[in-house]
């Protein structure tokens, strides 16, 4: 909502990346053009699997999860020790998983010791980067909900989304929501196609169970791929190209 309300302020045309965004705009009295998300057209729509996990070292007869923080300190400070601690539990129950989670540039010393603290034992293998090898390799990833969480979708993997912020800040996003949903995949589908933990409820013991289930349940996983398959297809639009010819258009009517 605040969002739309900056960019109605700011522009007399907005190109958008998303495609429920022009109507919003549209409210405001700004035209608006939908012209897809640059993701959609770098992330393949046949996931690399195999070679990333080659590139990772996994078999492919491994269970792998993703554990995706985020990139933020604040981010990493309120979501990873609940990840860590979720891949805990599942590593208890499922004694062969294997964890991969991909650490930003400069971020390992405030990384490694949340994996000390809070994993409980379980095997996690920090990547330097490679954020992308991560989710193409996965069966399931336990993610802060952000750009990631789009990227995941595009990958076409279930996922678990986790937010969770520090308690004035949620107060002021819970203010701002204008719709049920926090996750960019469940936005764009219109309704909870994965699991949204947030706040109190992003419990490891609820990451944990959520996280199982997706590996316990294929034909569900089939049902999101396809889904996530059509999103693929509505953000690929060509992006840099469209939003030059609206560019070109705009100008040529001024």
């Amino acid at each position: 909502g605040e969002r739309v309300h900056k960019l109605a302020a700011a522009a007399d045309h907005v190109l958008c990346l998303f495609p429920f965004e022009p109507a919003l705009l549209q409210q405001h009295g700004v035209a608006a053009t939908f012209v897809g998300h640059p993701l959609a057209d770098a992330i393949p729509l046949e996931p690399p699997r195999a070679a990333a996990r080659s590139a990772l070292n996994l078999a492919d007869e491994d269970r792998v999860v993703a554990l995706l923080p985020g990139s933020r300190r604040s981010e990493i400070n309120h979501i990873a020790p609940r990840l860590l601690a979720a891949a805990a539990l599942m590593q208890r129950q499922r004694p062969g998983l294997r964890f991969v989670l991909p650490v930003a540039p400069g971020l390992r010393p405030l990384v490694e010791p949340l994996v000390a603290r809070f994993a409980g034992g379980a095997t996690i293998q920090l990547l330097d980067g490679q954020s992308h090898a991560a989710l193409a390799a996965c069966d399931v990833t336990l993610i802060a909900s952000g750009t990631a969480a789009l990227e995941a979708a595009l990958f076409k993997r279930p996922m678990v989304i986790c937010y969770h912020l520090a308690w004035l800040n949620w107060q002021r996003m819970k203010r701002q929501a204008y719709q049920p949903w926090f996750g960019l995949p469940n936005i764009l589908c219109g309704e909870f196609v994965v699991p949204e933990l947030i706040q109190d409820a992003a419990t490891p013991e609820a990451l944990a169970r959520e996280g199982l289930a997706w590996l316990d349940d294929a034909p569900r996983v089939a049902a999101l791929q396809r889904r996530f398959t059509d999103m693929h297809h509505t953000l690929r639009q060509n992006t840099a190209l469209k939003a030059t010819d609206a560019i070109a258009q705009v100008i040529g009517q001024a």
